[in-house]
């Protein structure tokens, strides 16, 4: 079997055992949801009114966006390794021509389409629900880009917890350890100016803000956005490439 053959029949694998997990289903496309109908169409936004949810109902749409961009690939590749490794299925692969990276990739494929899926759900709801407006231009043509390049960068940060944790619960405490902070840190939810500075270098390692400024540039405000896909990119394909290492494979 070719490598893209290997790569297909995997993915295959991993969209129907995501799709036969109801609960994997319902918190990948409800939970954000909820966070939008709590967020953006209870609390509301106050661009008056200083403090948290003070931008235009429109800046916070990289954060509605990064919800499920962040939580479901580091959950659910790293909770697929803990699955893997449980049940000895990795003894199993190693007698196969599927490699680690292979496995990972397939993988990523598969969050890649079904986030971006949620994605856009998420995205008509919140031009539905709240009182955002999306700035139309060619620039739109690049949003799938940043959403596809930021759930691979995850996937990768999710095999490594997946292969550092010893059970999956310890991968769902791992995951949501790193994804909290970086979700309201990250120039989504809290704008900078209300950061201290000695905090704003934190804000600028974090790969969630290039995500976030991007998809804001398309969205929101028309600025430059090439660069923030530039380092996603480069971001993505180190934390790809160490998580294809961290992937276990039997002695």
């Amino acid at each position: 079997m070719s490598r893209i053959g290997r790569i297909g029949t995997e993915a295959t694998a991993a969209a129907r055992s995501f799709l036969r997990r109801r609960t994997a289903v319902f918190f990948t496309f409800f939970f954000p949801v909820i966070l939008v109908f709590i967020f953006g169409a209870l609390v509301r936004t106050q661009p008056t009114g200083g403090g948290l949810f003070a931008e235009p109902a429109g800046y916070y749409i990289p954060g509605y966006l990064a919800v499920v961009v962040l939580f479901t690939p580091l959950s659910r590749v790293g909770s697929e390794i803990a699955r893997h490794r449980d049940g000895g299925r990795f003894e199993k692969l190693a007698t196969t021509p599927l490699s680690r990276g292979e496995w990972l990739l397939a993988h990523t494929l598969v969050n890649v389409g079904i986030i971006g899926a949620a994605s856009l759900l998420i995205l008509a709801l919140v031009l539905a629900v709240t009182d955002a407006t999306l700035a139309v231009s060619p620039a739109l043509a690049a949003l799938p880009a940043f959403v596809a390049v930021a759930v691979a960068l995850f996937c990768g940060l999710g095999a490594v917890l997946g292969a550092l944790s010893d059970s999956q619960d310890g991968v769902i405490a791992a995951s949501n350890t790193v994804a909290l902070p970086l979700l309201f840190l990250s120039e989504t939810f809290v704008p900078p100016a209300l950061l201290p500075d000695w905090f704003l270098p934190a804000v600028a390692a974090s790969p969630l803000t290039y995500f976030a400024r991007g998809t804001r540039a398309i969205t929101f405000d028309g600025g430059a956005w090439a660069g923030d896909l530039a380092v996603l990119t480069a971001l993505a394909v180190g934390f790809l490439a160490v998580g294809a290492y961290a992937v276990p494979q039997t002695d």
